[in-house]
């Protein structure tokens, strides 16, 4: 059988992508695969990394401002999409794949429209609580929509055609037990707080973290590991603390053990990406979660309020954040071990960790389904 994806724009996109490619590869061995991503993005990058091939296509957002220069964006993806449909028609004409999946990213819109008209399978996941504009957009042309929340299925006009599927975690999540990742890490005796602000870091957010250090070097209240992102990221925080001495915490650029790191820890610090979520839930880690602002459609804070809503987060605006406010909701966590027990058991109870099977279990039901729109694969 024949499998394309289309994803693109962020490792949230593009690691489900591979996650379901592998997890197919390895319940048929024959398959083919190929990626489409967009010209210039990283996918173009790491799934090669991963062994596939992958064609590149143009593709552009859409913006809602009437801003002209906005509106000349606006022309320019319109034409993109023009152009790219015809490709990606193209490609499929020449590959003949059985179903189409997008993962995310406005790659996806050309990719999913071009397989709809052809009457190729078409499916959609979307990991993130809120659709964005291109799911909805979407959403006419797609067979099945699979989603990362259940409670994602009331902003879809055709409620029936989603299914809860959960996101893949990345490979290796679950593979660590808490005691063993914390004898590993010799963090046996003291709370382990974990933090992160994402690869490339967060300026404002790691002067807030290096400030909620200095406290926590006062008082001793847990062990830290931090994971500061940027080139130069912990050079920078080291500035920031001002020659603090670090007696309980450790400053990373970044954490490559995450799975062992992520088991030990008692509780997490970190942004709301839904692959992140994902990871926390699938793990049951209590969290305080700090939204990006810099997202479309405020999409982190809709994740963020999903899980805060059922008892497994708290959740702090960026706004709202203040070094002594993060100190002492981390504290009183580290102190309250009921309260971390109970806000575990919501992560977990909001997980599904069999994900990846849900979503292949979908697309191989879709490819049994008849075809019933356009045209079949190459006739189009």
């Amino acid at each position: 059988m024949n499998f394309l994806f289309a994803c693109g724009g962020t490792a949230g996109h593009i690691n489900p992508a591979v996650a379901l490619a592998q997890r197919l590869g390895s319940l048929m061995p024959d398959s083919n695969f190929l990626f489409i991503g967009a010209e210039g993005n990283m996918e173009m990058e790491l799934v090669p990394r991963e062994g596939y091939e992958i064609k590149a296509i143009k593709a552009g957002s859409l913006h809602r401002s009437l801003r002209p220069d906005e509106l000349i964006k606006n022309v320019r993806s319109v034409y993109y999409i023009c152009i790219s449909t015809h490709k990606a028609k193209k490609i499929m004409r020449a590959f003949r794949p059985d179903a189409v999946l997008g993962t995310g990213g406005y790659v996806c819109y050309p990719v999913i429209k071009a397989a709809s008209e052809l009457g190729i399978p078409t499916l959609i996941h979307e990991s993130n609580a809120f659709p964005g504009l291109t799911t909805r957009m979407l959403e006419k042309y797609a067979d099945r929509l699979m989603v990362g929340f259940e409670e994602s299925r009331s902003f879809y006009k055709d409620p029936e055609k989603v299914v809860f599927t959960g996101t893949p975690a990345r490979s290796g999540f679950g593979s660590w037990s808490s005691e063993e990742a914390k004898k590993e890490l010799g963090v046996e005796k003291t709370p382990l707080v974990l933090s992160f602000w994402g690869s490339l870091g967060a300026s404002h957010m790691n002067e807030v973290t290096a400030r909620m250090m200095i406290m926590n070097e006062r008082d001793g209240a847990f062990r830290h590991i931090h994971a500061s992102g940027g080139e130069n990221g912990p050079e920078k925080m080291t500035a920031l603390l001002g020659g603090v001495e670090l007696k309980n915490t450790e400053i990373r650029r970044y954490i490559y053990d995450m799975p062992k790191v992520m088991a030990a820890a008692d509780v997490v610090i970190c942004r709301s990406g839904a692959s992140t979520l994902c990871e926390l839930t699938a793990m049951g880690k209590p969290a305080v979660l700090v939204p990006s602002v810099n997202v479309t459609n405020n999409h982190q804070e809709k994740n963020a309020r999903v899980l805060s809503d059922r008892g497994g987060a708290v959740l702090i605006r960026e706004e709202d954040c203040t070094p002594q406010k993060l100190y002492d909701t981390v504290t009183e966590l580290c102190s309250d071990s009921g309260r971390r027990a109970e806000m575990s058991a919501a992560m977990l109870s909001m997980a599904r960790t069999d994900a990846v099977d849900a979503i292949v279990g979908e697309i191989l039901d879709a490819v049994r389904q008849p075809r019933t729109r356009g045209n079949a694969p190459g006739t189009g």
